[in-house]
């Protein structure tokens, strides 16, 4: 059947929760309401109050009593309602759900999922557009995944919510409605340690995750025939499948990274800094980045100018062959 990253997270939600009775889910307005993108609609009505949630404006809260119900057994998936609301909840996910394994000598584990409306695009208020990807990736303890369309959410929201260890599951908003792909009602999972070569290629290598993938194959879709670009789609950004993005850059000699968030000290420069490690004397051109400005999201109207396009993204893949 042809879902849309909506409908695709709503069905792998009420397929574990089906499976697994301590499955909970907690949140602002998650329940009767379904959620302000209404990725939990129905599931209130099916499970019941005492398995969807119904939270205060409370993040800390959410993410504190979620951390305290997974170590007593539950499996809690959290939700905040978009990725700058994320930032108060930073203190309980690094200075205890990431590091409660270690802190207890593995006698407790922490198996909860924070599901975060990730990035811009919708053209929303401020706070409401951040991509936040590269402060979760600093945080020991924690994975960190990135969808890019509802295929692949579904397998990997489900490989999450059964892992032992907190999962920041990050949502592309920008395409809750935007893509709609073949989705198997069956249960499937997807490795949360794995890469995927969207394209294969000879010439240079792109990589991006999130709402980025879907730019990236309309850029590449441009530069048929001009050039053989190899597309990869991170998925989970920690851990990353190094691996991968080697065997890729060795391949082809030239990389392009594209992400939404701001340049310094976004994801992109640990990226290139594993290819500069591992592969350098195999890259013909500098890696080139293509990435969101130092500044916070504009609001509605200069959006747009803010956000990795087709032309930017073309710019630099010509920019390192013709190096």
């Amino acid at each position: 059947m042809k879902l849309n990253l909506v409908q695709s997270i709503n069905l792998a939600l009420k397929q574990e929760m089906t499976r697994d009775p301590n499955v909970v889910l907690l949140g602002e307005d998650i329940g009767k309401d379904g959620g302000v993108f209404r990725v939990t609609e129905g599931l209130w009505q099916q499970f019941g109050d005492n398995r969807v949630i119904d939270t205060p404006l409370a993040e800390v809260g959410i993410i504190s009593v979620s951390i305290g119900m997974a170590i007593a057994g539950m499996k809690p998936v959290p939700e905040v309602q978009f990725d700058g609301f994320s930032l108060p909840m930073l203190d309980q996910l690094y200075n205890h759900a990431g590091r409660m394994r270690k802190r207890s000598q593995g006698r407790w584990h922490v198996p909860l999922v924070l599901r975060v409306p990730h990035g811009g695009g919708i053209r929303a208020l401020e706070h409401h557009s951040e991509s936040l990807e590269a402060f979760f990736t600093h945080i020991p303890g924690i994975k960190v995944v990135t969808p890019s369309g509802p295929y692949n959410a579904k397998g990997l929201l489900v490989s999450s919510i059964r892992d032992s260890d907190p999962v920041v599951f990050l949502e592309p908003k920008r395409i809750y409605r935007a893509i709609k792909e073949e989705v198997p009602e069956d249960e499937y999972t997807i490795p949360l340690n794995k890469a995927e070569v969207v394209q294969e290629g000879s010439d240079v290598t792109v990589i991006a995750w999130g709402a980025m993938q879907k730019i990236v194959r309309e850029a590449v879709e441009q530069l048929a025939g001009k050039y053989s670009v190899e597309i990869l789609d991170l998925l989970t950004l920690y851990p990353v499948d190094r691996k991968t993005i080697i065997d890729s850059v060795k391949k082809t000699g030239r990389a392009v990274v594209v992400h939404e968030a701001p340049r310094t000290c976004g994801y992109g420069a640990e990226l290139i800094a594993t290819i500069n490690d591992q592969a350098l004397l195999n890259l013909e051109a500098p890696v080139a980045r293509v990435t969101g400005y130092d500044i916070p999201m504009p609001l509605p109207k200069l959006e747009n100018y803010y956000i990795p396009d087709v032309t930017r993204i073309n710019r630099a893949i010509e920019n390192v062959m013709e190096f």
